[in-house]
């Protein structure tokens, strides 16, 4: 069986090269850099994720910037919106569908990355929810471990929070990312192990309890943090992606330019060796995208 041209379901561009990322020597990827990249991998299309949120970005990016990129390379990209829940009149009353809104109408599939430095519950993010849902519109979220010095909405470790919205919005579908996130796939983390990319035999934890009890729960597994959650005990990987195949996305989370992930390649080797189902692979890879994005 052969591999399949893939849908990243999480990545980040900036037009021209700009400043550099603190802490590093590279700039963001431009659109032409990531299409070059997408060659390399077996990537038909992304999704551009706007970083609006001062919390977690050297250079402040706008809905508008990602609808430019979108417009001029149409054959690669797909977008999400992003709201910030202080936007407009910094109020949890806020009715945020009047930005949700106008910006599906000009083609955003979803919401997201959401990284304001908020706790998961907090009114201003229960209001983004609410108004996410009304517009059916699903959302990626990024989970910090705390309120400052930090980027991501803030839970406590078991992610009683998160479990906490599930509950309050059944009909929006919530994919979760990042490391605070992906390492409660399993038991053994505590407040500072949930910050770092754990390794070893997986212990099931709380991410594979809400996956299996919320049918709005799913996962976004780019980053390191997806694919440290799926390789490093490879037996439960495997089952993990059995299991979970119709809520699982494949993605990359590029920022820098050749900054190549490694899980498109683990995917690959994971059906050759028939490690995966090809059913699995084909949802993980590419269908399940195309159902969430309708295309």
């Amino acid at each position: 069986m052969k591999s399949i041209r893939k849908i990243d379901i999480h990545t980040h561009v900036r037009t021209g090269t700009g400043i550099k990322r603190m802490g590093t020597d590279t700039t963001f990827a431009t659109p032409e850099e990531l299409i070059g990249m997408y060659k390399i991998m077996g990537i038909c299309k992304g999704v551009i994720l706007p970083g609006i949120n001062i919390e977690c970005s050297d250079r402040i990016q706008s809905n508008e910037d990602v609808i430019h990129v979108i417009e001029n390379y149409p054959e690669h990209f797909y977008w999400f919106c992003n709201i910030d829940p202080r936007m407009g009149k910094n109020s949890p009353n806020t009715d945020l569908s009047y930005f949700i809104s106008y910006y599906k109408e000009l083609g955003a599939k979803g919401v997201g990355e959401i990284c304001c430095n908020l706790y998961f519950d907090d009114p201003y993010v229960e209001n983004l929810f609410f108004h996410c849902e009304k517009n059916n519109m699903p959302v990626i979220f990024h989970i910090g471990h705390k309120i400052g010095e930090c980027y991501g909405l803030v839970d406590d470790l078991g992610l009683p929070r998160l479990e906490k919205e599930l509950q309050k919005y059944p009909d929006l579908k919530f994919l979760g990312h990042s490391q605070a996130f992906w390492s409660e796939i399993s038991m053994d983390i505590d407040d500072e192990t949930r910050k770092k990319c754990n390794t070893g035999k997986v212990i099931p934890g709380r991410v594979v309890e809400l996956m299996r009890k919320y049918p709005n729960l799913c996962g976004d597994i780019s980053a390191h943090s997806g694919y440290n959650a799926l390789t490093r005990d490879p037996e439960f990987g495997y089952a993990f992606i059995e299991e979970f195949q119709d809520k699982l996305y494949f993605g990359t989370d590029i920022c820098a330019p050749w900054d190549y992930p490694n899980l498109y390649n683990w995917l690959d080797e994971a059906l050759k060796n028939n490690k995966i189902s090809y059913s699995a692979y084909k949802k993980i890879c590419y269908e399940n995208a195309a159902i969430l994005l309708e295309i």
